[in-house]
Parts: structure tokens; sequence; C-alpha cells
């Protein structure tokens, strides 16, 4: 009887026209940051910056306080980010597919055309910085940016204490954000704005893809954002120092576009400068990202959406004497995540390991899409919901060209710089700030080796043929 009746039901449900069918689907709000470090928002702990929007994401949805990117193939730590999170390839497997994206769409291997496929109208507005022109994979695009506006020469190694400053974050004659009249992040919101009017009157459920370049540099805002953050309350991170050790051995020199913001060696009052203007930037997004939400209520469509907010990855701004994100701690690798959604429990937090790419099956799964074989990445449905209460990853993958890997498992981070054969072991689950090297205290030598021997099974699982046990064949030989 049971077995009748489903078929009664099934029958029904597919002599619905395809069109009213997918208007039942959730509609899918995506809003990606850049560059923007999991530590930066109020109400995940930081009392010193202002984020009331992303504050609201916070209490009305969950958290997942353990989202994680994987690294990079060259400086541009979000070319491999963005292109992991459309072709949900993990990323020496997305470096492969790199080189030919056109197949990718053409054969519907992208995010936007996995969407279309279920009923989507896909749309997307701001940064872009895929090896794809991405009009020609969503059904509408508004103003695609690159990597990041323009850094003219007088915002590179500076502020210098007791020198007056050459470049300012808020006088447009430095163009970058405030080329074309407007901000970036107010085109962005309001590009959002004018989609949600045409979704008005559209049957289709839609799929947003709503990207910032903020708060990536040049880190611009008005002045009244900057006025918030006086340098002087500023707080120096924990792990400042002057220079990282092995900044030349390991890519971070001072021909690393990202390094040359700050002057070597590193100032507490530099890097108390490029925090404020960090926040401020982060805090002119998120009253961009305000007017979004406040807009997708008024269109109505509010209660059948699933929010998403992330970032592509972190960033240093003083940390460990870096300035940039091509490096393996965690500020550097771990990102912000927030869900919102119908039945999505409110004001949680979840700790399990998570990659920020994760988003894209999950959005598939909404869709009522099966997982593709070639995604790596997995649903994070039935995390959220509780069905699965272990994580799909026991040990977090990183890597950085040929310069840099990491492992992250048991509370433990092991590093490794494969050229000049150095190791690094931090305690994370007692040392946040990653601020005691173990590695050469015999106490945690075992732990050292199982590290090394998880990283060498990731390296298997992500198509990474970079020869660690040549490099550290110690620690190869257990």
């Amino acid at each position: 009887m049971k077995q009748s009746l489903f078929h009664i039901f099934a029958v029904i449900v597919l002599s619905i026209s395809s069109s009213a069918f997918a208007a039942e689907k959730p509609n899918i709000l995506f809003i990606f940051a850049d560059d923007q470090c999991y530590d930066t928002i109020h109400a995940l702990g930081n009392d010193e910056i202002r984020t009331p929007n992303l504050d609201r994401l916070v209490s009305e949805g969950t958290t997942f306080t353990q989202c994680y990117n994987m690294g990079g193939w060259n400086g541009a730590i979000c070319v491999a980010s963005r292109t992991m999170i459309n072709t949900g390839r993990y990323i020496w497997h997305a470096n492969k597919v790199n080189a030919d994206l056109k197949a990718e769409v053409e054969n519907g291997r992208f995010w936007a055309e996995h969407m279309k496929s279920a009923g989507y109208r896909t749309y997307m507005t701001g940064k872009w910085h895929v090896k794809y022109d991405a009009a020609k994979t969503f059904d509408i695009a508004d103003h695609i940016r690159g990597g990041m506006p323009k850094q003219t020469e007088a915002g590179y190694s500076r502020p210098v204490e007791g020198q007056p400053d050459k470049w300012s974050p808020y006088d447009k004659k430095f163009g970058g954000f405030w080329e074309g009249g407007k901000h970036w992040s107010t085109v962005v919101a309001d590009d959002a704005l004018s989609f949600f009017e045409d979704a008005k009157a559209q049957d289709s459920p839609f799929f947003m893809y709503i990207a910032f370049n903020a708060p990536h540099d040049p880190r611009q805002s008005p002045k009244k954002y900057v006025d918030m953050y006086p340098e002087d309350k500023i707080k120096v991170p924990t792990s400042f120092q002057p220079l990282y050790p092995y900044h030349n051995e390991i890519g971070l020199g001072k021909n690393q576009r990202d390094e040359k913001l700050a002057p070597f060696p590193r100032t507490e009052y530099s890097v108390r400068v490029n925090r404020q203007e960090y926040y401020a930037i982060i805090t002119h997004m998120d009253h961009q990202i305000g007017r979004i939400l406040d807009g997708l209520e008024k269109s109505g469509k509010r209660n059948n959406t699933w929010i998403f907010f992330t970032a592509d990855h972190g960033l240093a701004v003083g940390h460990h004497g870096m300035i940039g994100k091509q490096n393996m701690y965690d500020h550097s690798i771990r990102v912000p995540f927030m869900v919102v959604g119908p039945g999505v429990p409110k004001g949680k937090k979840i700790d399990t390991s998570i990659y920020l790419q994760d988003v894209m099956p999950t959005t598939l799964e909404l869709a009522d899409l099966k997982k593709p074989k070639h995604v790596d990445f997995h649903s994070l449905l039935p995390i959220l919901s509780g069905e699965r209460n272990k994580t799909y990853y026991p040990a977090i993958y990183g890597g950085y060209i040929d310069l840099q890997r990491m492992v992250k498992q048991d509370g433990y981070k092991l590093i490794l710089y494969p050229r000049i054969s150095k190791a690094r072991l931090y305690h994370v689950a007692e040392d946040p700030n990653e601020l005691d090297d173990l590695f050469d205290n015999p106490d945690t030598q075992a732990t050292s080796l199982k590290l090394f021997q998880s990283l060498l099974e990731l390296q298997k699982e992500n198509g990474d043929t970079l020869d660690l046990k040549a490099a550290f064949p110690h620690l190869a030989a257990g």
C-alpha cells in the first residue's frame, strides 16, 4: 500500500511543469568576501571591530568556526580558492582543469551550470578572478571585476612612523575602489538590490553569487569608517614580530606583492594602521551586506532563501611578521562561514572542520541535484541537520606552490617548508595564536611523525606530487 501511494505521489510530482516545480526549490544567496580572516567578526569574539550585519547572520543561523581554504598554486591565492569553489575540485585537481575551464563549463561542470540545470536563474556581480568569462556561465553578470583594484605605488611600504603618510584610504584621487565614482562595495550591493527587483517577477528560484573585492587591498573606505578605528586604540596581534624567520626562503620576501604593503621590518605602528584600514573596509562592506539583507527581506523571498557567507581565504595583517595570505597560519587559511536558512539552527556554532568550498555541493543538494563524480567537496546539510556528527575531514590539508605544506589534525598543526627542510609544530588547540613551535620538543616527536604520515595520505587524495619524503627523510623514516 505504501509503495502504491508513493508511486501515485511520484506521478503527480512529475506531471507538474518543470518551472512550477523549480519554484518550490529554495533560493540561494551566496555572499563572498575577499581576504577576510576568521577573527574579524564582532559576534565571533573580536571586540575591536563593528560588524552588525555579519553579526545578524551569526545570530540568525549556524556558524562553522573551523573553516579552511586549501591554499594556492601561485601568489594569487584567490584564483585557486575561486577555481576550487566553482569546479568543486580539490586544489591540485582544480589546478589541472584550470588550463581549460572552457571545457568544464561546456560540459556543465561549473557551479552555475549545475544550478541552471536544476532550473535556477543564475546571477553574479563583483570579483570573479577565474580563468573563464563569468558572463558565459551565469544568466546575468554585472560589474565583473578582476583580482583587485589598482594599488598605486603610494600604497606600498607604508606607513612609516614620524613621516607624513603618502597614501590615504579615503582620498579618491588614489583610485582603486573609488574608480568609477562609487566604492566598489557599494556597486555590488546596488547590483544585488537591482536583481531582487528582477526576481520578484520570476517564477524560477535564483542563485546569486555576490562577490565583494573587499577587504582586499587597497583597503579603502569613506573617512567615517576609518575614523571608527583610531590608530592608537588598535591592538597589535599577539603573534607580532618584525620579521618572520624564514620569510625569504618560503616566498614572503620583499618581492612578494602582498608583503610589500608594509615596511620591512614590520613596526607596531605600521601594523596598527594596516589593521585600522582593514577593519574600516570590513565595516563598510558589512554596511553593504546589511543593505542586501534588507533588500532580500523587502523582496518577499526571504523565507525561502538560504544565505551563505564566507571568504576566499584570510589575511595576516601583522600576524607573525606577515601582511598577506601566502602562508599556512590560521589567520591566512581560516575564514568565517555562516549559514542561514529554513530550519537551520539559530545562534549555533559548530567546530567540525570544513573547507569553504563545501558550500558548492551544499547548494547542489538544496537544488535536489545528485553530487557529480568530479566534485571532491561535501554537502554540509547532513552536519547542519545533525544526521552526521563526524567530520568529512579528520585532517585538514594546506599547500602553497612547492614552498609550503600543512596538515592540521587532532588539535595540532604541522607546517613544512620543503626547500629548506624546515618544520614547525603547533598545539593549536591550546595555542590558537600559534606562538610556541614544538617541533624540536622530544615529547612531540610521535605527533610530528603521525601528522607527516597523514599529510602524505592527503597528498595522494589531492593529487599533490611534491616529494616531501626527500625533503624530510627523518620524518619519512618514521
